[in-house]
């Protein structure tokens, strides 16, 4: 006789879903609370019971049509959970709190916007700068003639003894 035959299977036993454990009375096949507040999730009709008291959950489940009240449980679960941490203005407050946060980071992204373009017309005006430089300078005629040589001794780039060897400059 093996271990399996020995094991007997027993029907399963509906268990009551977390509303009517926490009420203690029957819970039934018909129990309007049963598909939203299963038995494990004890804590989260705990918190809505408390703050809008279970008649009324029943009461704001029935007035849903049958398609949104999943949605609508998740809405009392969420404004219950916002009221037992601020119980003045529940998620109106942490509504309030995202809002101004949005408007500091639009704020902050507007400065943020104008420091770059103020850097981008710097580095501009920097570059229309260097590039007048460059012309000016490096580029100037030799004796007034149409010849142009940079303006620094180009010797050294055609005498490989005084060509600097890479390196001679760190100390």
């Amino acid at each position: 006789m093996g271990l399996e035959s020995l094991i007997v299977t027993r029907p399963r036993i509906h268990q009551p879903c977390a509303a009517c454990r926490m009420l203690r009375r029957r819970c039934d096949s018909n129990c309007i609370l049963a598909p939203y507040f299963p038995c494990e999730e004890m804590d989260k009709f705990a918190k809505v019971h408390k703050v809008f008291g279970a008649s009324n959950v029943i009461k704001m489940i029935q007035m849903v049509e049958e398609t949104n009240r999943e949605d609508a449980v998740k809405a009392l679960v969420y404004e219950a959970t916002a009221r037992m941490r601020d119980p003045v203005y529940g998620s109106t407050g942490a509504i309030c709190q995202l809002q101004k946060m949005v408007q500091e980071l639009k704020m902050q992204l507007e400065s943020t916007k104008a420091r770059v373009l103020e850097l981008q017309q710097q580095k501009d005006q920097l570059w229309s700068v260097l590039m007048n430089v460059n012309h000016l300078d490096l580029l100037s005629p030799i004796n007034g003639g149409d010849n142009f040589c940079l303006g620094y001794d180009d010797s050294i780039a055609y005498d490989p003894d005084k060509f600097p060897v890479v390196g001679d400059w760190i100390f």
